[in-house]
């Protein structure tokens, strides 16, 4: 073996390593549980989805800046968004808020088809660039304001939102399945609480508050005005 093969090797390995501890740490938090769920959070190479300078803080358990006022989702919200997606192998899935492409690479292990929208065409396209370099190939992309949802592909079995809305967006409720799981943070700019609104069979829906996390703003037609946000959709904390 080459020595560069070998550094790439030793490279290879020490990111598998720090992938498992953080899901160790993630567990032990009550972050996740679901075994699909654990192995989607080990298998996906997060260092790539940060610029370079800060792929040695990829493993950590904050929110690192990924360009144009964004940052990649802290993974502790990634793990409870994709546990409380409940997602099936079968599930067809809205993302809102693309970033990096870290999140939509997660839910494309544990489903069929994710749909995702983000606002900020440079994220767009680097997160695509991204993806095909791992061989992601059930995953489309479009940009365009994700407060409206993506309607052409609804109805969808989960829509995941990686950006905080100042009310639940009822376009997005109104593109899920009936039973179908919407996993939103919902509150102020600098505060929300996490959401889980179910549809029930009667057409009805159910809310369940999931915990406090902090979010960058969702920006658009239902979510915060671009105007007064500081910053817009993408990976977020």
């Amino acid at each position: 073996m080459s020595p560069v093969a070998s550094e790439e090797a030793r490279a290879a390995q020490a990111g598998a390593a720090a992938r498992r501890a953080l899901v160790r740490r993630l567990v032990e938090a009550g972050c996740c549980s679901e075994p699909r769920v654990i192995q989607a959070l080990e298998a996906v190479p997060r260092h790539l989805f940060v610029p370079r300078a800060y792929a040695g803080e990829a493993y950590g358990e904050h929110a690192l800046p990924i360009g144009h006022g964004q940052t990649i989702t802290q993974v502790a919200n990634v793990a409870r968004s994709v546990e409380l997606a409940a997602l099936a192998p079968s599930a067809r899935v809205l993302e809102i808020g693309t970033g990096s492409g870290y999140q939509t690479a997660v839910l494309a292990r544990l489903c069929h088809h994710v749909f995702s929208l983000e606002r900020i065409a440079e994220l767009a396209a680097g997160a695509q660039e991204r993806l095909r370099s791992l061989g992601v190939r059930n995953v489309s992309i479009k940009v365009f304001d994700g407060s409206y949802g993506w309607s052409d592909h609804a109805p969808y079995d989960a829509i995941v939102v990686a950006a905080a809305s100042p009310e639940v967006p009822e376009p997005l409720v109104a593109q899920l399945k009936p039973t179908g799981r919407l996993v939103v943070p919902v509150g102020g700019r600098e505060r929300q609480r996490l959401l889980v609104v179910r549809r029930l069979p009667n057409g009805r829906t159910r809310t369940e508050d999931a915990g406090e996390v902090a979010y960058v703003p969702l920006v658009g037609r239902f979510g915060f005005a671009a105007r007064r946000a500081a910053t817009g959709t993408g990976d977020g904390e």
